[in-house]
């Protein structure tokens, strides 16, 4: 697994959804078909179950298949609790004026994959995570923004932003695919995906 250092300072904002858009409008009927609703729109099983495809077909090509698709059951879950972090985080950074350009992002992971080992390393690290590598960039984004976040409001201030802008996004989650708490993310994900400040913290201190 990548160090959680690693994961909190470059994880994570819209995700790459093959070429269908992550949120889709919806009226009244907008719950069939939906794998979430987040502010209205949801992001249908059809989008989910692609992303999930893109992921799985990245752990088959791995010398490492068995494994990788063995520790991962929970991907449905843990994919959708990533694309509902990606949109809480960059409405969050709209709010604030926060922006993250492509090349912060190519930096990011510049830097990560020297601190890993070199990019065939990270590739294989966020698989094990179950982040596919076309879709490390926007890891990377997600988590510049969250660090950006972090500095410009602090890491109190920013966890307390990220809580607000859940509530105001009244999420809702597909039962199948377990609840939405606006502290914790989607119960049934392997990690919550929001931690206390203090946490955060701790988990950056070298080993």
């Amino acid at each position: 697994m990548i160090r959680r250092r690693t994961a909190l300072s470059v994880s994570a904002a819209s995700a790459v959804l093959l070429a269908a858009p992550l949120l889709t409008a919806c009226g009244n009927d907008a719950r069939p078909g939906a794998a979430a609703v987040i502010d209205g729109e949801r992001i249908t099983v059809a989008q989910l179950q692609a992303n999930v495809r893109v992921v799985r077909d990245a752990q088959r090509e791995s010398p490492q298949a068995q494994q990788l698709v063995a520790g991962s059951g929970r991907l449905n879950q843990d994919v959708l609790a990533r694309l509902i972090k990606y949109e809480v985080i960059e409405r969050a950074a709209r709010q604030s004026g926060v922006t993250v350009t492509r090349r912060e992002v190519q930096q990011a992971r510049k830097q990560v994959e020297s601190r890993q080992g070199g990019a065939d390393t990270l590739r294989a690290l966020y698989l094990q995570q179950g982040v596919a590598p076309r879709q490390i960039d926007q890891e990377v984004r997600v988590g510049v923004t969250r660090v950006k976040l972090d500095r410009a409001l602090g890491p109190q201030g920013a966890s307390e932003l990220l809580v607000r802008t859940s509530k105001a996004l009244d999420i809702e989650v597909n039962p199948r695919y377990g609840t939405w708490d606006d502290m914790r993310g989607l119960a049934l994900a392997q990690d919550p995906w929001l931690r206390p400040a203090e946490a955060d913290r701790q988990q950056q201190q070298p080993a």
